[in-house]
């Protein structure tokens, strides 16, 4: 059974960092990521990637997020900086078996909320 379990988040003021770490179990995933959603928002894909390095931001995070993953633990984790009001959200790790790092994921963790205050 496929399981993403999370941790990290939480409450920060703006132009503080956070970090989010989320662990999966089963099968290696070629690609993992983490999505947003705020309130009243469509979820977003924030960054992703894949078991080979590439990687994929949204634009609003470029500069000031940085994805990384360990391939042998299977874990992804998210270095979040500069963080801004509008970086509030429910944040979910995903992860799928396919190659392409963009799109749609099969599985998805419970969400971690980051709130940052201005």
């Amino acid at each position: 059974q496929v399981q993403l379990v999370e941790s990290g988040g939480g409450l920060v003021q703006a132009g503080g960092s956070l970090s989010l770490s989320c662990a999966a179990s089963g099968r290696s995933f070629r690609s993992m990521g983490w999505f947003h959603q705020a309130p009243g928002k469509e979820r977003e894909l924030v960054a992703s990637i894949g078991s080979g390095g590439n990687v994929y931001y949204t634009d609003s995070v470029k500069g000031r997020f940085t994805i990384s993953r360990d391939n042998a633990k299977n874990t992804v984790s998210l270095q979040m900086n500069s963080l801004k009001p509008e970086d509030t959200a429910v944040y979910y790790c995903v992860a799928k078996y396919g190659t392409v790092i963009v799109g749609a994921y099969d599985y998805w963790g419970q969400g971690t909320q980051v709130t940052v205050s201005s």
